[in-house]
């Protein structure tokens, strides 16, 4: 049995309580859903082997500088306190991404009084060996795509170091624009962070994955929209 197969057998049942386990994203290449334990278990030994160069950081919250084990741990314990800090008012909805049965990176899509604002921000990173084959460009038109289509989202935001080039190019395939700037301290000196933003016009002239999403109706409560 192909590991795809498997995994299709192992993954959770959506549970009325929790819909989230039966949404799917399809792209193309790629599928993404909210993880089962064994993907979770995958993501995990994938950020153990590396997420990026050590010798810089990319993420405001420096996770990644933890010894390879603490690193897969904390992953885990990161998505199960997303899923117990959940509320209509504000989300975050970590998915893992699928590439022919195997996990190769995670995509998050977060909202904050969403009814009321209808923004999101996103935030991901593919593993290390599975970089630059556009993944990651897959990855965000999805959680795009769910977003704007699926819940109604005005603007969609992002933001990285300004050195992330990989993030920004991601972005202007998209039709994210400039958003102005930020300063934030990582390994104890200043870093300049750039923000991005997508409205819904941009997002529609420049949509060029398509993007299929399943099991969306039961979970729309959870996000704080009427079913």
């Amino acid at each position: 049995m192909r590991r795809a197969e498997t995994l299709c057998t192992i993954a959770p049942m959506a549970s009325p309580h929790w819909p989230l386990f039966g949404l799917r994203l399809r792209t193309p290449r790629l599928v993404l859903r909210l993880p089962a334990l064994e993907d979770l278990t995958a993501l995990a030994d994938l950020a153990a082997e590396g997420v990026h160069d050590p010798e810089t950081q990319p993420f405001a919250v420096p996770w990644t500088d933890a010894p390879p084990a603490e690193r897969a741990r904390g992953l885990l314990q990161f998505h199960w306190s997303c899923w117990a800090d959940w509320r209509p008012s504000a989300w975050t909805l970590n998915l893992v991404a699928d590439l022919d049965g195997t996990i190769v990176g995670t995509q998050g899509l977060m909202g904050t009084d969403f009814p009321v604002l209808r923004e999101v921000s996103t935030g991901s990173w593919v593993g290390r060996r599975y970089q630059g084959r556009g993944i990651g460009t897959e990855m965000r038109a999805a959680v795009l795509g769910l977003a704007f289509e699926g819940l109604g989202a005005e603007y969609a935001v992002s933001a990285a170091f300004a050195d992330n080039e990989a993030s920004f190019a991601v972005s202007r395939k998209l039709g994210y624009r400039e958003d102005g700037i930020e300063r934030r301290v990582v390994r104890g000196r200043p870093m300049v962070v750039r923000r991005v933003r997508l409205d819904r016009a941009a997002w529609q002239a420049r949509r060029t994955v398509p993007v299929t999403i399943e099991g969306l109706a039961p979970c729309l409560p959870l996000f704080g929209l009427d079913g």
